[in-house]
């Protein structure tokens, strides 16, 4: 296939649209079901290189969760806890620990499951039937993957009455090293961005505290890769091998932070026992849990626990979660890595990030306030790694 019509562009307004290779030859990826849209392989190519790339930096299966072509989360497969399994969903899932792309896949869309409701899905590996089966109980536009056993293609081909969408991606494909793109009929030519990142980025130790344990590594290398595929300015927090918090596309690098820091504590608190047992109606549909579960740690639009609120919830009234019982729990909290895609201009950046229990960072450096930076870091005994490598995408 050397290109494929699509119904529209971003919006039903832009046509005609289509993808091709420039020079006429062959997409390197096939469609098996469905017909997705420009925004679905705007999410399915950054994706693919987001999984691919973490895949390759840590030898383990890698799976994200895009909308809006940032992702929502990013993680690597290792096994779950069970209080983690109760509050990713999937704690009824007997044969979870046995795949580690299936963990994988759990994490990720276990992460943010509001912001992943209509997600498009990446895959490092082979899909198997039992991330197949995962993804199809769960809203979501389409996944991309270097392949698909046979029961799992016929698994999700079943999805949204037979239109899922479904492309398989050449995984040896290799782009050109000069990418071009047009913004109001004029190009763009750069070259791509293919920096690789690992280990050896996070040797320049600026703080008093020079720790950084094998978990570390891994969750900082978690965080950098998704940053490489996030909207700019962005900031992300990761933890047990998963991004727990991504800040996409914020003008004020503070309020990246905010936007992070805010998600991984709704992560954190998901996992509490208080929301772990609220009482849900037998009938409540799963995307219908998690706005509840929102509205319930962060008390936004509507109290769910009110009187004429909480009958169409729950089987009986729970008691509230308090802000002071919501911030001793967070309070608890140590170990967390982030890694921001620019360097931190003021140190109220690392005064939100100890919040959320943040110990290692990462970032390119590179500020006139960097004193202030290192010193706010040595203040909480947090380890920070300057990179020197900024990772802006748009």
């Amino acid at each position: 296939m050397k290109e494929f019509e699509l119904k529209y562009g971003n919006n039903p307004n832009q046509k005609p649209a289509k993808i091709y290779m420039q020079g006429g030859g062959e997409l390197p990826l096939e469609i098996l079901s469905g017909r997705p849209g420009y925004i679905n392989f705007l999410d399915a190519l950054n994706a693919w290189q987001l999984v691919k790339e973490l895949k390759e930096a840590l030898g383990l299966p890698a799976v994200t969760s895009f909308k809006h072509v940032s992702p929502t989360s990013a993680a690597v497969g290792i096994p779950l806890s069970a209080t983690l399994k109760r509050a990713c969903f999937v704690d009824d899932i007997e044969d979870l620990d046995a795949s580690p792309l299936a963990c994988a896949y759990a994490r990720a869309r276990g992460t943010d499951r509001m912001c992943s409701f209509g997600d498009w899905v990446a895959l490092s590996d082979v899909c198997d039937v039992t991330t197949a089966r995962l993804i199809k109980r769960e809203v979501s536009d389409g996944i991309i993957a270097p392949g698909y056993e046979p029961e799992a293609l016929e698994i999700l081909r079943s999805k949204r009455n037979g239109n899922y969408n479904i492309v398989a991606i050449d995984p040896d494909y290799v782009p050109a090293e000069i990418e071009e793109k047009q913004v109001f009929g004029i190009t763009f030519r750069q070259g791509r961005n293919n920096f690789k990142i690992d280990r050896e980025l996070l040797t320049n130790i600026v703080t008093e505290n020079k720790d950084l344990p094998e978990s570390a590594i891994r969750d900082l290398i978690v965080a950098l890769i998704t940053l490489k595929y996030t909207q700019s300015n962005s900031v992300c927090y990761a933890v047990d091998g998963q991004a727990i918090g991504v800040g996409a596309g914020q003008q004020s690098r503070v309020h990246c932070t905010r936007l992070a820091g805010g998600k991984a504590d709704t992560w954190f608190l998901r996992q509490h026992e208080k929301v772990l047992s609220l009482p849900f109606l037998p009938t409540l549909g799963r995307p219908d849990r998690d706005n509840v579960i929102d509205g319930y740690i962060n008390q936004n639009e509507e109290d769910v626990c009110a009187e004429g609120n909480w009958q169409k919830y729950f089987t009986t009234r729970p008691a509230p979660f308090t802000k002071e019982e919501q911030r001793a729990y967070l309070d608890t909290l140590d170990g967390v890595a982030l890694g921001s895609d620019a360097f931190f201009p003021f140190s109220d950046n690392i005064e939100r990030a100890k919040k959320s229990g943040v110990r290692y960072i990462a970032e390119p450096g590179g500020s006139i306030r960097d004193d202030l930076v290192i010193a706010s870091c040595n203040g909480y005994g947090m380890t920070m790694a300057f990179t020197g490598m900024r990772l802006f995408h748009h």
